[in-house]
């Protein structure tokens, strides 16, 4: 009788696992990190990162769904397995339904990159090198069905180009044996590739959003390349298990959102090329379902065989 009478204790009373389905260093995972710790500060509780790389996004959202439906583990979901990986692959270990939506944390647009020493200073003089050498160009990826495979695959699509794709489990480990030459070029998502940019690691010749960016105002778009259906923009966001209370929902979005808000938050992903989130789970899981149907059609378009 005594213990009846015992009140719950408050959410959260202990520390969160935020599931990164990503290499540490890419994009996913520096989006987790950072909105994260401030999530932290104003949930009074620990988040602590845990990625879970490899398998296109599957082995981290196979972790999520295994996990229990209470809100102390979420996923810092992304393009790839929440909305890609349907139309790429015939079985998947999840399904939609699985999870639920808490917020868009960040949309980035893709740069097309190559090594410094590659002779193509723009997209015409690398698409007239494919051309050249058929099968003997790669680009390289953050993981099969990410939106950085699937702008690859639609370069290689719209270029007429014979280029291989070499998959990676994460951004981190792309860019790095693309700076090392291992690899000829990337369609990367931006903050990933940026730093490298920078310092002169890589040489950026297009992006994917509809307009220069700010960060890097000398670098065309694709379509001023000569690509007109070549926009792309890569997106990261807060989900958690189907089943997680309501309320704790909404407690996790009002956090994630005062966090998003944040200004040293937003600059620091306007820096990386980033534009912050915040929105509500409802327009976020609207969002996520006109994503899958926009890159079914691409994966159709684009011809790659199902996985």
């Amino acid at each position: 009788m005594a213990g009846a009478g015992v009140a719950r204790a408050a959410y959260p009373d202990r520390p969160i696992r935020l599931i990164v389905p990503a290499a540490a260093g890419g994009t996913t995972d520096i989006a987790a990190r950072l909105v994260g710790k401030r999530m932290a500060d104003l949930l009074g509780q620990p988040v602590v990162v845990d990625n879970r790389a490899g398998g296109a996004g599957i082995i981290g959202s196979q972790a999520l769904k295994q996990a229990p439906a209470d809100g102390y583990t979420l996923m810092m979901g992304n393009i790839g397995p929440n909305a890609i990986n349907y139309a790429l692959y015939r079985q998947l270990p999840y399904k939609p339904e699985d999870f639920v939506p808490i917020t868009l944390v960040v949309s980035v647009p893709n740069v097309l990159v190559v090594n410094p020493k590659v002779p193509a200073h723009n997209v015409a003089e690398l698409v007239a090198l494919a051309k050249a050498s058929p099968g003997r160009l790669s680009f390289g990826s953050s993981g099969t069905g990410q939106s950085v495979h699937l702008s690859g695959e639609l370069f290689k699509k719209r270029a007429g180009i014979d280029i291989i794709h070499v998959p990676y489990k994460g951004a981190a480990p792309a860019v790095a044996d693309l700076v090392a030459g291992q690899v000829t070029m990337m369609v990367d998502n931006l903050p990933s590739s940026l730093p490298q940019i920078q310092a002169g690691k890589l040489r950026a010749l297009a992006v994917t959003s509809a307009a220069r960016l700010p960060e890097l105002p000398e670098v065309p778009t694709m379509k001023e390349a000569g690509f007109d259906d070549f926009q792309v923009t890569a997106w990261f966001g807060l989900v958690a298990r189907a089943g997680t209370p309501p309320a704790v929902i909404a407690q996790l979005y009002k956090a994630a959102a005062a966090a998003l808000a944040d200004p040293e938050v937003k600059a620091r992903l306007a820096d990386l090329g980033g534009q912050a989130g915040g929105d509500t789970p409802e327009h976020f899981g609207r969002f996520i379902d006109q994503e899958r149907q926009r890159w079914a059609r691409v994966v159709k378009d684009t011809g790659i065989p199902l996985q």
